[in-house]
């Protein structure tokens, strides 16, 4: 067969310094920060209003031995759909906010080895520019295509590492949380208590409003007459959900019941904003299912055939 190459455009390797952490976006080749002000900033944090213009500078670090050479680009970020991480766009993908406004003062940037180089950007908010949160990133791009791999088709990598933006444009907050799509899967023995069952609660959390917000999800599960089979706190959310992202989760449940019904409610609260969404479950092996529609099948049969014989009054 015949080898193919395929070139990934999309910088893969995107790293970036998370909230509160007083690092540079670092993948140990080299980082990106703000420059340095004497407060140790890990990320941009800007506040103006539509129609102004901001300034700032980004500095690029080479931890290697030789020099390196770096596309210097400016990105919407966005939640991942596998896991609601916070990730950017590519180059190659329409700008809309962050990565239409701001401009680096340079395309590329030469940086010498175990150095650094700082480079001014501008950031200019259009006068129609929406009230809110719109993040992004500064994203240094190594133009060079490694290897990723062997195989029939030989895919090529280039790594890029981005500083996140936070840029809030002044106005009204209007933060709206929703779940949508709850769902619930069985997997479970023919026969009760011949084995393992297991269920997989399924949903989506959409930010519809203008603020990012910090979900804190609560799932649980009620049974015949309302007994609480299971209560938790997921862990497994995005830590940010940007606005008008919208991520599909999963929340495993082990030892799921065999034989029961009643209701699954999942809450979600982030910032003055709480929704509760509901969805009834049946867990009923299809032997039993069967069972029991033959024996409500022939009852209706029955009831019906004595209500035929049954005299008519004169």
């Amino acid at each position: 067969m015949r080898r193919l190459s395929a070139l990934l455009l999309a910088a893969i390797a995107l790293l970036y310094a998370a909230p509160g952490t007083a690092r540079a976006a670092d993948n140990g080749e080299w980082s990106v920060e703000p420059a340095s002000s004497g407060t140790g900033r890990p990320y941009f944090y800007l506040s103006t209003g539509p129609g102004t213009t901001l300034t700032d500078r980004v500095t690029v670090t080479n931890r290697t031995a030789r020099p390196m050479t770096f596309l210097l680009y400016a990105a919407d970020a966005y939640n991942t759909a596998r896991d609601g991480g916070f990730a950017v766009r590519t180059r190659d993908e329409p700008r809309r906010g962050v990565g239409a406004w701001a401009k680096p003062a340079r395309d590329r940037v030469r940086v010498p080895a175990r150095a650094s180089v700082t480079v001014p950007y501008t950031l200019t908010v259009p006068e129609t520019a929406e009230p809110g949160d719109h993040p992004g990133a500064i994203v240094a791009l190594d133009e060079r295509i490694g290897a990723g791999g062997q195989g029939a088709v030989a895919v090529g990598v280039q790594r890029a590492v981005g500083a996140r933006v936070y840029l809030r444009v002044n106005g009204p907050a209007m933060p709206a949380l929703t779940v949508d799509d709850l769902s619930v899967e069985h997997t479970r023995p023919l026969v009760p208590g011949t084995g393992t069952s297991r269920a997989v609660i399924s949903y989506t959390l959409h930010n519809r409003g203008n603020v990012t917000l910090n979900p804190k999800v609560a799932l649980k599960a009620e049974g015949l007459f309302g007994r609480t089979l299971l209560a938790r706190d997921l862990k497994k959310i995005p830590s940010e959900l940007l606005p008008r992202q919208k991520v599909r989760l999963t929340e495993p449940w082990a030892g799921a019941p065999q034989l029961e019904w009643g209701r699954i409610e999942l809450t979600a609260d982030a910032r003055d904003t709480r929704e509760t969404a509901t969805v009834s479950y049946v867990a009923l092996p299809w032997p039993f299912a069967a069972v029991l529609l033959v024996i409500v099948g022939t009852g209706t049969g029955l009831w019906i055939r004595a209500r035929r014989r049954r005299p008519h009054a004169s």
